[in-house]
């Protein structure tokens, strides 16, 4: 059984490259050449940030006193003793990079086991309890704040904020944004995705951003911090200083919520309600509550589950034609 350091918790995520027999020494030198273009290639098939949330696991279960190859009984014993201080959740994602440092080495899978299966459903019996959903900033709290943005921050959360809401991007899609992502046209502009969570082959998504009716115009703004921030290449959202100075470095996903955060304080909703998220649950639950059909704000959103999209829009009808309204 392997020791998980953290030397070959790497290791185990990337270490199942299957090289075919060696028939002679000229394919030896060639296997040799190549294997490290088959390693980088095995490294960038998962996502930077799930390949660091495998690590974790792996880490946390290492700490327990586990190893690899576990047997289903020790996985077992590893997730009852979590269970009084993780979520349901969190566990079950454990499970996952402790499987997949089992299957990618070529490992029986101890978590497909009946035993850790059943035990991870009664963990969600006794310990589930929904997940923790944030407030959807809503098209009239976004207008409640936007008077409150001056100077040259102003410009860029004003911006950061309309854009994030109309085009329903997540905080990291926000971020990631550089300037010739923006292409403008006639009926406003194209905001060209080269990534996203959900894409992470990178096949990439044109989003429309139409004229604004109101002065909340997200065309006006982007234009209007492109021009102000005198930028042309690099990333569309930066850091700036007290003094008013645009840096030119790229802000944070964190940043994302807190300046959603800030704004939300300063026009007296709570803060702790909110996060970057926020943006894109309010364009969904503004959408839904204005009467989109959900097949129109699936494209604006990107997702591919309407379940996911009907999560806001319940929420957003809840009191449309309500039963008990219509009878007391």
């Amino acid at each position: 059984m392997s020791d998980l350091t953290n030397e070959n918790v790497e290791l185990s995520l990337t270490k199942n490259a299957a090289f075919p027999a060696a028939k002679d020494s000229q394919s030896v030198q060639s296997i040799a050449r190549l294997a490290p273009a088959v390693a980088h290639y095995i490294s960038v098939a998962t996502a930077d940030n799930t390949r660091r949330a495998y690590q974790q696991d792996l880490r946390d279960f290492a700490r327990w006193g586990g190893s690899v190859p576990a047997t289903p009984e020790v996985i077992a014993a590893y997730i009852a003793d979590r269970a009084e201080t993780l979520s349901p959740h969190t566990l079950s994602r454990r499970i996952v990079g402790i499987s997949r440092a089992h299957v990618s080495q070529g490992m029986v899978d101890p978590s497909k086991n009946d035993l850790v299966r059943t035990l991870l459903r009664g963990i969600r019996r006794t310990h589930g309890r929904p997940q923790r959903q944030v407030e959807p900033l809503l098209k009239q709290d976004l207008l409640a704040i936007l008077p409150l943005m001056t100077g040259t921050k102003g410009l860029r959360d004003r911006t950061l904020l309309l854009l994030g809401f109309a085009a329903a991007l997540r905080r990291s899609e926000l971020v990631a944004l550089d300037v010739p992502d923006i292409e403008f046209v006639k009926e406003g502009l194209v905001l060209h995705q080269r990534r996203s969570k959900v894409d992470q082959m990178g096949m990439g998504r044109k989003i429309g951003v139409p004229w604004g009716r109101t002065a909340a115009c997200p065309v006006k703004a982007v234009h209007a911090w492109i021009e102000h921030a005198q930028i042309s290449d690099g990333a569309m959202f930066r850091p700036i200083t007290k003094a008013g100075t645009i840096g030119s470095e790229r802000l944070t996903a964190q940043s994302v919520a807190l300046i959603v955060k800030e704004y939300a304080r300063a026009a007296g909703l709570s803060a702790d309600a909110f996060s970057g998220h926020s943006l894109r649950a309010g364009l969904v639950t503004s959408a839904a509550q204005a009467g989109v059909a959900v097949h129109k704000i699936m494209a604006q959103t990107g997702h591919r589950s309407v379940e996911m999209v009907n999560t806001y829009i319940r929420d957003a009808s809840l009191f449309e034609h309500n039963a008990a309204g219509m009878v007391l």
